[in-house]
């Protein structure tokens, strides 16, 4: 209410209270450093602007990449350690499921922790001596390059120590070549082998064997053109260790027109019974 000055009738204004101001009077907005007011804000806002301004393009292009490329070397690397892993074909021996130069990936969750099963191509280490031994590579510029994306698993492993054959027989399987009908048998059942190369009758090569624990019988889908277990029964038997099996061949990876799933043919084996 307006103040009634004594001995006059008219009204006088009210005085501003403290702590108030008084009525329409502007006001400017100040923030306090390390505000949010308003103030705050339009400071803030061209400082970051020339922040940004001030960055090389070509710097931030360099670090996207970057970051881009260690991503996918450390995911390569996981995945070639703990998924899977890229080998090269150098020979003929698994004609027609594969050509020499294709490129496949090996699930190296088998055998480990998914077992092996009958049919099953598989990729091992030659701890036997079945192959030559393979030559020195002569060190030029380019080969630690290569041999570094290798490990990572940019790069398909080409040495020439590891195998690929098809799994014939597990431990316990009494497998023998041949029956009447020059079939091989496993655990008595004669097997229609889809696999083998068409291309030629395969020779027969007598065997009558019992795998033992911990191990394997392969065969070469192209029989007159692979030295497998048939090959090798004076060192181990002819058997393969469970546990210099890298993984189970799943895909052919290149050439991109034989890209394919790689079958390990069940029917084949299914009335196959247990081992005795």
């Amino acid at each position: 209410m307006p103040e009634i000055d004594p001995g006059s009738s008219e009204p006088r204004p009210a005085a501003a209270r403290p702590g108030r101001h008084a009525a329409q009077e502007p006001v400017a907005e100040v923030s306090a450093p390390g505000g949010s007011g308003p103030g705050a804000h339009a400071l803030a806002g061209p400082r970051r602007q020339d922040k940004s301004r001030g960055r090389n393009p070509f710097l931030l292009w360099l670090k996207e990449i970057a970051t881009v490329v260690v991503i996918a070397v450390v995911l390569s690397f996981l995945i070639k350690t703990f998924l899977f892993r890229a080998f090269y074909i150098p020979s003929e021996s698994m004609v027609n499921t594969l050509d020499i130069n294709d490129r496949i990936f090996v699930n190296l969750l088998v055998p480990e922790p998914f077992a092996l099963e009958r049919g099953d191509v598989v990729v091992f280490k030659d701890t036997k001596g079945w192959l030559p031994p393979s030559p020195q590579k002569a060190d030029g510029p380019f080969s630690v390059v290569e041999e570094g994306l290798t490990f990572v698993g940019l790069l398909p492993d080409n040495s020439e120590q590891h195998l690929v054959k098809r799994v014939i027989g597990l431990p316990g399987d009494h497998v023998v070549c041949c029956d009447a009908g020059g079939k091989i048998t496993v655990n008595g059942a004669a097997l229609d082998e889809k696999y083998v190369n068409p291309a030629e009758v395969p020779a027969v090569r007598t065997f009558d064997v019992v795998v033992p624990q911990g191990k394997v019988w392969v065969m070469g889908d192209n029989r007159n053109h692979s030295a497998d277990s048939r090959a090798h029964t004076d060192t181990n038997g002819g058997f393969v260790d469970i546990a210099d099996i890298e993984g189970k061949a799943a895909v052919i990876a290149w050439p991109m027109n034989r890209w394919a799933a790689l079958d390990n043919y069940p029917d084949v084996f299914k009335n196959v019974p247990s081992a005795g």
